[in-house]
Formats: structure tokens, sequence, C-alpha cells
């Protein structure tokens, strides 16, 4: 008896899939370049080496068994990793990565990093290639700590007073401003300003829980004392403020709709402030001379898009528009 191992060859599982698709012996003959008999000859050859039956010879119908739909089944999935497996060598022989994970700070704009990964798509469809994205949505701490633990490749909107790693380099980004900001009908809203800390800590604030999980979570604008609402994202700390649940320090660009709209009013604080320096960070190699280069071609291409003055600027102050 044939080894089963020998027979169950890519060509084998490709002729049960066309017999599957074309319903009979006779059309997957015709899709495949065969005469029927031969193809006759290959499912019996098939049959007697796992020494069961495929198909139901009751049938005029090219009918499986159960264990004919397993063996389709099964090899379509094999089929599939095959050619995921081409796929990715070529990937590899071409300079392109398998994957590519971004973290990005929940403060930047969603809808240019759309934008940049619509364009991405598209240089990888005239390249020939198919690196596969992860997004993954940071807050703070949690942004750098993506990247210096190895679960992103790039991080963007990380912040400029960390201390880079040998083989990380990283470029400023921006400076994003923040304005202090409560719903119209806020008590804030009437007070005096500027506003001193002893009225803020009456009230509730609002804020967003750092990301991180092994780094120490920053805690940005909070009073000791004062009540919080803690919530997931810079999105929901707009909402909750929206609906007068507190107030807090808002991103301008983020911001702006909502106070241009009326749903929001700016009130001025007498704390310092101060815009944010944010940065972009990617793990790198060291090349000649000590020069720190990506390590592949997919990590180049956003980096090449993030050198571009335009889209900096996009990705702090390009914001979607609030409900109406």
């Amino acid at each position: 008896m044939t080894d089963p191992h020998l027979v169950l060859t890519p060509e084998a599982l490709v002729m049960l899939d066309a017999i599957a698709r074309t319903g009979s012996f006779a059309a997957a003959a015709r899709e495949l370049g065969k005469v029927p008999s031969a193809l006759t000859y290959n499912v019996r050859q098939l049959e007697e080496a796992l020494d069961v039956l495929l198909f139901d010879r009751s049938s005029r119908q090219a009918r499986f068994t159960a264990a004919g739909s397993e063996l389709l089944s099964e090899g379509r999935r094999l089929l599939a990793q095959a050619q995921a497996v081409a796929r990715r060598v070529k990937r590899i022989a071409t300079g392109w990565e398998t994957q590519l994970s971004i973290a990005v700070d929940g403060v930047l704009s969603q809808v240019t990093m759309f934008e940049l990964c619509e364009a991405f798509y598209a240089s990888q469809s005239e390249a020939g290639c198919a690196t596969r994205l992860r997004l993954r949505s940071e807050v703070l701490a949690g942004t750098w700590e993506a990247l210096v633990s190895g679960q992103a490749d790039l991080a963007i909107g990380v912040g400029l007073h960390a201390a880079a790693p040998a083989d990380v380099a990283i470029e400023p980004l921006g400076e994003l401003e923040f304005v202090f900001a409560v719903a119209p009908h806020h008590p804030l809203a009437a007070h005096l300003e500027p506003l001193s800390d002893a009225e803020l800590v009456q009230h509730r604030a609002v804020a967003v829980a750092d990301s991180a999980q092994r780094f120490s979570p920053l805690t940005v604008n909070l009073l000791p004392g004062q009540d919080v609402l803690t919530v997931a994202s810079t999105h929901a700390k707009i909402e909750a403020q929206l609906r007068c649940m507190g107030c807090g320090f808002i991103p301008e660009p983020m911001a702006r709709p909502h106070i241009e709209a009326g749903l929001l009013v700016v009130r001025q604080v007498q704390r310092p402030q101060q815009a944010v320096r944010l940065g972009y960070a990617w793990r790198c190699e060291t090349g000649p001379k000590g020069r720190r280069k990506p390590s592949g071609r997919a990590l180049a291409w956003w980096l090449e898009q993030l050198k571009r003055p335009a889209t900096r600027r996009a990705l702090l102050e390009r914001h979607a528009q609030p409900r109406p």
C-alpha cells in the first residue's frame, strides 16, 4: 500500500477542491486539463492509500463521504497555509515585513492614521506585497511601553522626555496645545477667571487612564483630593465633559469643533500650561558608521511619511467633526 504521506500532495488537494467546486469529475478534469479517466484513477489511488472511500459511489453526482468532506476541508486549509508561507517567504526575500505593529497615542488624528493606512495598502498593491498592519491605541506611557517591550515596531505620539534605548530611534512630531474646557452649564463656566486650584479641586475631573501595564503610569493635571472619573480614551473624556460629568484639559484640536459649536467653553486657569511635545519612535538596526536604519521596507515607508511636515501636522490637527 502507498504511504498516505506520499499521496497527500498539493496536486491531490487541488484536485479534490476542483471536484467540489465544479460538482463532477468531468468538469474538474476539464478545469485541470486532464481526461476524466485519469482523474478517476488519481482519486482511487488516493482512496487506496488512505484506506477510505472519499466519494459516495451510489450517487451520480460527485458527492463526498464524511471522510471525503473532512479531507476536503483540511486540504483547503493546508493549501491556504502553503500559499501564505509562499507569500511570507517572498516578502522576506524582498525586504517587506510580514507584519508591522504601530502604537498610536489616542490624542492623535484617527482620520489621518486611516488615510495613511489606505496609502500604505495602495503602495503594497503596487509592490505586489501584503504586509499586515496591526494598530494599537495607547495612552500616555503605554505608547512608549508598547515600543520598548517589543509589542510595537513604531510608536507615534510618545513623550520626548523619555530616554530612548540603544535600539530605538526617536524624532519630534510636534507640539500639542491643551485647553481647560467645560460644558456651558457646568458650574465652572460661570466662575471668574483665571480659575484657581482651590476652585478646580471642588469639581470632578475627567481623566484618561494610562494604558501602561509595566511602566509607571502617568497622572496629568489631577489635584490631590479631587474626585476623578477615569475613562479609557480621550474621545470618551470629551463625551463625559460634553455631558457635564466633569472638567479637564483636552487637546485643543480635538476640542475645537465642540467649542465652535458651543458645546464646550474654554476657561483660563491660574496654573501654568505648556504645550506637550510629542515624537515618534521606532525599533531600528545600527548600520555602517553608526547610522540607525529601519529594519524593513514597510517601516521605512511609514517613516518616510512621518518626515513630511504636512503628515505630522495632520496627525496633531485633523480630527473628525462632532456629531450634529
